[in-house]
């Protein structure tokens, strides 16, 4: 009789931390990464970590020239051989994350070589949160943060990490819809927007999820996919998946020079509460004011927001 997947995950993550030398080295090096806090004026707070072995992800080029250029890292044949992996279903394999955030990071990676592409998935993450019961799922979106834009893949962090996971307890949430266990609000913290769902069942989130997806897909007609970051998790019960659509991918400050660059491109962990800077000057320059611009640069005008609002309401 085969273990349970998380029981077959937290050895995967024992056995690789011990035996493959990149991932060692990353995780044993959690322990020196430096984290502060910055608090807003409603309340909302943010951590900042500064982690020097995510410059890999924060500086990825994903441009179609440069995605061509090299081999695809999340392909079987194409991975460090020390990469073990454990199967979901039929489709994905888990594997830990070498350049991790979390103490326990995971990539959930597609097993056929497709694109990043949420549509049509969403079942799959809302399972994979049941499943890693003791995680949060994230996705992010081709050009939100994945730096395998060619791959299909998920990730997953260990409970407890991100503020988001305690933000809809503290900070009010607009009520849009509610039908039975399942109800739908509107977050706008300031900084952040987004929507979420939860529900005890897995399909009215995801029939309201792809309602969703095309909804801002109609707002991003020239885009192969509407720009989002998603996470899920499961708890008390109830699956919950928010959804952060954005309007850019970075902000201007990232393709800036010298002391005016920041080299931050924000995903889901970073819409999460926890904004990574891989550069320790990037870390100490990071304020409120700073803070807020980046974050305006990146997410839904008023205007875009009220549209959203109103669309989904209906």
């Amino acid at each position: 009789m085969n273990k349970p997947i998380r029981i077959q995950v937290e050895e995967l993550l024992a056995e690789q931390c011990q035996n493959w030398p990149l991932a060692k080295k990353n995780f044993d090096g959690l322990a020196k990464v430096i984290t502060r806090e910055c608090r807003f004026a409603n309340g909302t707070a943010l951590r900042i970590q500064f982690n020097p072995e995510r410059m890999v992800s924060s500086s990825a080029k994903t441009d179609a020239q440069s995605i061509a250029a090299r081999k695809c890292f999340l392909c079987d044949e194409n991975r460090p051989t020390e990469q073990q992996s454990v199967p979901f279903e039929k489709n994905y394999r888990i594997l830990i994350n070498p350049f991790p955030i979390f103490k326990k990071h995971l990539t959930i990676t597609g097993i056929s070589h497709t694109d990043q592409r949420i549509d049509g998935r969403i079942q799959d993450m809302l399972q994979l949160a049941e499943t890693l019961d003791e995680y949060v799922v994230f996705y992010n979106g081709p050009a939100c943060g994945a730096s395998a834009p060619d791959h299909f893949h998920f990730q997953a962090g260990n409970k407890g990490f991100m503020p988001v996971e305690s933000d809809f307890e503290n900070l009010p949430l607009n009520p849009i819809t509610q039908n039975g266990s399942f109800t739908m609000h509107s977050m706008d913290d300031g900084l952040r927007k987004a929507i979420v769902l939860s529900s005890k069942e897995v399909e009215p989130i995801a029939i309201e999820f792809e309602k969703i997806y095309h909804i801002l897909a109609s707002m991003q007609p020239s885009l192969p996919e509407p720009m989002i970051n998603l996470l899920a998790w499961k708890k008390e019960g109830d699956y919950v998946l928010v959804i952060f659509p954005r309007k850019a991918h970075r902000p201007a400050q990232y393709f800036m020079e010298g002391d005016e660059q920041i080299l931050f491109s924000p995903a889901a962990v970073d819409l999460g509460g926890v904004l990574i800077t891989p550069r320790e000057q990037d870390f100490y320059k990071m304020d409120e004011a700073l803070i807020s611009d980046l974050f305006r640069q990146i997410v839904p005008d008023a205007e875009a927001w009220a549209s959203l609002i109103q669309n989904i309401s209906v």
